[in-house]
């Protein structure tokens, strides 16, 4: 590979790890698949002089061959830089919905996001999943800022992209998302498409654009000017607007001059309080190992702007048993709290725990206390808290798919920790004398399943520790063993996050797997009233087994599982061969009646039998019972009851519409609508759960990556005649149920 380190001279006199947390930048990148984060994480990290150029389609911050062969982040993935005197943590993480869990662990690492969108793709793309994190990290107060990317081969025009970010983003306050610089575009090629040459500061000297390498171009034309006076007086504006010095809207009022310097403070400021949100222009490199346009702009800005590792407010904290405590400064003199944001597995070290210290220092072979709930997926509460004390292993800053060792890692910083013992992704490190917990981040409940069995024989002895490693290294997987249906189920976010599961399964951990449909626990149920006889009498030899009975089922609500009543009179079954025919009932009933599924919802009640002084016995009127239940059975409609969910589905309100008939198509029944919050609509319907087996996949689409849904078990209803006669025909062979 072509990526050579190079040293920074920033970087001179300063090891990894110990940098101050005045002087640290912990930034994510987000934004949709396609987007270009990680070219342009690649393309920072060239002009930041940390990488040269990669070939074959490999980038600084691939971690595994599957992301170079895909040429789609999975995973996310560190890479620090060293600029203006401050180490920049570049995270970047994968735009895939499918990954979503990635993308969630890099916000908790992080202080501050760069929002990256594609100028080259529909505004849909920008607006789905996009704008739900926008919200979140408003809610959490990470400041943000914007990046315009793929401008040479834009569908859309920078301005417009600048105003659909502030419809977006902008919320109430339209005029705290402008541009804080301007695309030069170069003369159009053969293709119709313009590069990005240069950009232009709409703060600094008018006849000055920075183009790759800090070159400056003379471009004081009078109709570029007036091109500029527009944008920049509205910036002006935008900047004096969030400024906390009241008495510069006076003297801009009122003609006075602002110079430059005051209004750059104030926009800093402001970006370093969440209360504006530039936006930026950014390319590639253009050949060789030329920086990028725009990406030094970019850096001054990160490293100026945005806040200093030492400002974050660490999460909630309380003790193990949840009492609040007031979370410790970020002091690498001070207690220690840190947390894994992020669990992975190296062929060559073993597991690797990634984790953001917040205060204190790691050292390795400190013992330190680890503490967790697991992670707080939609709809399901933590589990019980974990404990355990545990001895730091080496420590490495990752750098991509590379690790460098490290002597320590201060407050503020990421550090990789190998074999953190059995400390699971959303555990909190803290000394061993004074424990802590830092409250769990929610992770999306995995709605996708995929059943599986081992491939053989050898898959079959690792596949249940494989299983459990790779739900520790991957919150928003969901491990379940069906009791119903005696299947493995391995619930995911999606077709790509099954692919990659699968694949680390086989690659990481050597097991393969064959996945296989996905049952649903059915029921069967008596549709009327019937009667049955059981007759178990043979002879051969010695004791014979003689038992007989008459039953009656009647179908009871549903829930009522299965009950038993005695109505014999006269003692034609001895009192103890009662419970015998009640045992086999019920282990009929357990095995099913018509195509093998749990009977329920039926009261079954003994009315007469027979019974022999001698051939009689616990076995006989078990076997009796079963075969009266069967004989009813074999008389009666037995519906067939498929598992219905109550499901939840928040669209935009443009959607609502396509999502209510496409519901209605899965033979769902909308009970309702909600008022949601910007411009959505929360959809309260029932259906199958057959039917949404797949809607998480589905509903994607459908709402352009836009719509996100809960479901949770309601109930039991007859399933539709004509489907229950195919389940029926696969479940016998294609031969009526016995």
């Amino acid at each position: 590979m072509g990526d050579t380190a190079h040293a920074h001279p920033a970087a001179a006199g300063r090891g990894a790890g110990e940098a101050d947390p005045s002087s640290v930048r912990n930034v994510v990148l987000v934004g949709h698949s396609g987007s270009g984060k990680t070219a342009l994480v690649e393309t920072l990290a060239r002009t930041a002089g940390a990488v040269g150029r990669a070939e074959g389609g490999a980038t600084a911050s691939d971690r595994d061959g599957g992301e170079r062969h895909r040429r789609r982040s999975v995973q996310l993935s560190l890479v620090p830089v060293e600029w203006n005197g401050c180490r920049v943590n570049l995270l970047d993480t994968p735009g895939y919905a499918d990954f979503v869990g990635e993308l969630r662990a890099g916000l908790r690492a992080a202080d501050a996001a760069l929002f990256v969108v594609s100028a080259a793709q529909e505004a849909e793309a920008v607006a789905g999943a996009t704008r739900d994190v926008w919200e979140e990290c408003a809610r959490a107060g990470v400041p943000r800022a914007i990046v315009v990317t793929h401008l040479d081969t834009a569908r859309t025009p920078f301005e417009e992209m600048t105003r659909l970010c502030a419809e977006l983003f902008g919320g109430d306050d339209p005029d705290a998302v402008l541009p804080l610089y301007l695309p030069v575009l170069g003369p159009r090629g053969a293709d119709g498409h313009a590069p990005l040459t240069g950009v232009t500061g709409l703060l600094s000297r008018p006849d000055s654009d920075r183009a790759p390498g800090g070159r400056a171009e003379e471009s004081g034309a009078p109709d570029r000017e007036e091109a500029l006076r527009e944008p920049r007086a509205r910036l002006i504006e935008g900047i004096i607007a969030e400024s906390e010095d009241e008495s510069l809207l006076d003297r801009y009022l009122g003609g006075g001059d602002v110079d430059a310097g005051t209004l750059t403070g104030d926009l800093e400021r402001a970006v370093a309080r969440g209360a504006f949100h530039p936006v930026l222009p950014a390319a590639p490199s253009l050949g060789g190992d030329r920086p990028g346009v725009g990406t030094a702009e970019l850096l001054d800005l990160v490293t100026r702007g945005f806040p200093a590792a030492s400002e974050r407010v660490p999460p909630r904290v309380t003790t193990a048993s949840g009492a609040p405590r007031p979370a410790p400064a970020c002091d690498p003199g001070g207690p220690l709290l840190a947390e894994v944001v992020r669990t992975a597995s190296d062929p060559y070290v073993g597991r690797l725990s990634l984790v953001r210290v917040f205060s204190g220092t790691l050292r390795p072979d400190d013992t330190v206390h680890v503490c967790g709930r697991g992670l707080d997926g939609a709809g399901r509460e933590p589990g019980p808290p974990h404990e355990a004390r545990v001895r730091i292993g080496a420590l490495s800053t990752p750098s991509g798919r590379r690790q460098h060792p490290v002597e320590r890692c201060g407050a503020g910083g990421l550090v990789s920790v190998a074999r953190l013992g059995e400390a699971e992704t959303g555990d909190t490190l803290s000394c061993g004398g004074d424990p802590l917990l830092i409250e769990p981040w929610r992770a999306p409940e995995p709605l996708f399943p995929l059943a599986l069995r081992a491939h053989g024989a050898a898959d079959e002895d690792k596949l249940s520790q494989a299983l459990a490693r790779l739900v520790a290294e991957d919150p928003t997987l969901r491990l379940e063993q069906n009791p119903d249906t005696g299947q493995v189920v391995l619930w995911c976010l999606g077709e790509a996050h099954q692919e990659v599961a699968r694949e680390r399964l086989r690659e990481g951990y050597g097991v393969r797997i064959d996945a296989e449909p996905h049952r649903f626990a059915l029921r069967e149920t008596f549709g009327e009233r019937a009667t049955g006889h059981g007759r178990h009498v043979k002879q051969s030899g010695g004791h014979g087994q003689f038992a007989i009975c008459e039953i009656e089922v009647e179908p009871l609500p549903p829930g009522s599982g299965v009950e038993f009543a005695d109505r014999v009179v006269g003692g034609s079954v001895p009192r103890p061969f009662v419970a015998s025919v009640e045992k086999g009932v019920r282990a009929q009933a357990a095995r099913g009646v018509a195509a093998g599924y749990p009977l329920v919802d039926v009261r079954v009640t003994l009315l007469d039998g027979k019974a022999h002084a001698v051939d009689s016995s616990d076995a006989a009127f078990q076997a009796a019972g079963a075969l009266a239940l069967r004989d009813a059975a074999g008389t009666a409609a037995i519906r067939l009851l498929e598992p219905v969910c109550a499901v939840s589905v928040l669209v935009p309100d443009d959607d609502v519409g396509p999502v209510m008939s496409d519901l209605s198509g899965r033979r769902g029944r909308v009970v309702g609508t909600e008022q949601g919050p910007d411009g959505r609509t929360l959809v309260r319907a029932e259906a199958p759960e057959a039917e949404i087996d797949r809607y998480a996949v589905d509903l994607r689409s459908l709402a352009h990556g836009a719509g996100r849904f809960e479901r949770a078990y309601a109930r039991h209803e007859a399933m539709p005649r004509h489907l229950a006669d195919r389940v029926r025909e696969v479940a016998t062979g294609g031969r009526p149920a016995e």
